[in-house]
């Protein structure tokens, strides 16, 4: 059928998670004709917000990292021009770990966090201004050195108190899923560096669904269109060069660039097709690990209500030090083995969020399961983090694996697209796929960022790639 100018785009974006409103914006900006198509009713993906009962609830990320003065999240929001728009504030404490043993907070002041570690380890002092030395001036060599490190390594390089280990290791793992044994050490220092030095930052409404809106308020404002409860069926190609969608509604959008910002495994071999797909790469694919998904607890209390704690970008409570164990009771779905949760206080402190990593398993157990977790959970935060707590609950619900998947179609509700393990980093094909010319994907699925900073990076990142090709 011939396609009217109204359906010729320079560059289609499916999704519309933060990868994918930042590339867009970035293109908007350079004067391309944009359009994003977004199959849920709102965008953000996992940086979303809800109503329910007069509580607003965000829908799983709570703040994010570099937005200190020359940080990678302040120059995106600076060249978009929507830091006046959005004022940005920050928590301090940026994360507070408690285990039996010990209660340690890390500021936004470096001194204030080493000093509570080396109080807590004094044996360790040294070694504690060493690691964080290392985290905080990066030099090329060194990190080329850790490139195939896992957490586990880097910790053992520097430090021999497996307790302290632990508390450094526990923030990643409630934000990341993964135990120091598996966790990329690359990832993990940047993470470090991300979250707990220049971290906690969010919207001083509390609302974390006001940056979607912000960023796609701005891609209208460019020039550019986001179409909501848009799914997308297929990508279209000629000769092995992207050509456009096809949506479910079985509309055509005609495109010079197509630019995926959803699960990788839906984008291969659903949405191009396991036949477009080369032998080595379809391998790869099959036997690329996802991130673990979470179960998210969502709490509405009453205005008498007082937790005794200031909002804070988490609180890490682990019942004991072995997250190895608590790793493989999340690959069950032992919630009781797991021993620990990660807890969130509201800006307006009516409401908490606290979650799980749990691993995916299918609608029908989540359906059997969900009301035991919410309420095992709840006993658990009443008991080692906020007594009364049920006393003073207004509105109860959860999100499980499967709702995560319902939401944002990542493979088994994944968490942070590819688990962070260091034979998952870097891997070409998942950001400019050789094989389909004019075909990119950004945000976490690229197995290179992660998290709101990491997805907005990588948005920025594939713009530069698409005007840099328009430039030749």
């Amino acid at each position: 059928m011939p396609i009217s100018d109204a359906q010729k785009y320079d560059a289609v974006i499916i999704g519309a998670g933060i990868g994918g409103l930042v590339c867009g914006c970035y293109l908007a900006k350079a004067g391309m004709k944009v359009l994003i198509c977004e199959q849920h009713h709102i965008p953000g993906g996992y940086c979303s917000s809800f109503k329910r009962q007069g509580f607003t609830f965000d829908t799983a990320a709570h703040c994010f990292g570099g937005y200190r003065k020359g940080g990678m999240t302040r120059k995106i929001f600076e060249d978009l021009e929507i830091d006046e728009d959005i004022k940005i504030i920050r928590a301090d404490p940026l994360a507070v770990i408690i285990t039996p043993d010990y209660k340690v907070s890390f500021r936004t002041a470096l001194d204030e966090t080493i000093k509570n570690l080396e109080t807590t380890f004094p044996d360790e002092s040294n070694n504690i201004r060493n690691f964080f030395y290392f985290i905080t001036n990066p030099d090329p060599v060194s990190f080329a050195r850790i490139r195939n490190w896992t957490f586990k390594d880097l910790l053992d390089r520097h430090f021999s108190n497996y307790k302290l280990k632990a508390i450094l290791a526990a923030p990643l793992f409630g934000v990341r899923g993964l135990p120091p044994s598996l966790l990329s050490a690359f990832v993990g220092t940047k993470l470090f560096s991300e979250f707990f030095i220049d971290g906690g930052y969010y919207p001083d409404t509390g609302i974390m669904q006001d940056i979607p809106d912000v960023l796609a308020k701005k891609l209208k404002e460019l020039g550019g269109e986001l179409w909501l409860s848009s799914p997308v069926k297929k990508i279209r190609t000629i000769n092995n060069k992207a050509a456009g969608i096809v949506l479910e509604n079985g509309g055509f959008i005609q495109s010079k660039y197509v630019i995926s910002n959803c699960d990788a495994r839906q984008t291969f071999l659903k949405l191009l097709g396991r036949e477009k797909l080369n032998t080595e790469f379809y391998d790869r694919l099959q036997n690329m690990i996802p991130s673990i998904s979470y179960f998210i607890l969502h709490l509405g209390v009453d205005r008498y209500f007082d937790s005794g704690l200031t909002p804070v970008a988490s609180i890490g409570c682990f019942m004991h030090h072995d997250l190895e164990t608590a790793y493989l009771a999340a690959q069950k779905c032992d919630i009781k083995g797991f021993g620990g949760h990660l807890i969130c206080i509201s800006h307006d402190k009516a409401s908490i969020l606290a979650l799980v990593p749990m691993a995916y398993k299918n609608k029908r157990y989540w359906e059997n399961n969900k009301d035991k977790f919410l309420e095992f959970l709840i006993e658990q935060i009443e008991r080692y983090t906020i007594p009364n707590l049920s006393q003073h609950i207004v509105y109860k619900e959860a999100a499980t694996p499967h709702t995560l998947y319902t939401n944002t179609l990542n493979y088994k509700g994944a968490g942070f697209g590819w688990a962070c393990m260091p034979s998952q980093l870097v891997l070409s094909d998942f950001k400019k796929p050789s094989f389909v010319d004019g075909l990119y994907l950004t945000g976490h699925w690229t197995t290179l960022g992660a998290g709101i900073s990491g997805a907005a990076y990588v948005g920025y990142g594939t713009s530069k790639m698409i005007l840099q090709r328009g430039k030749l």
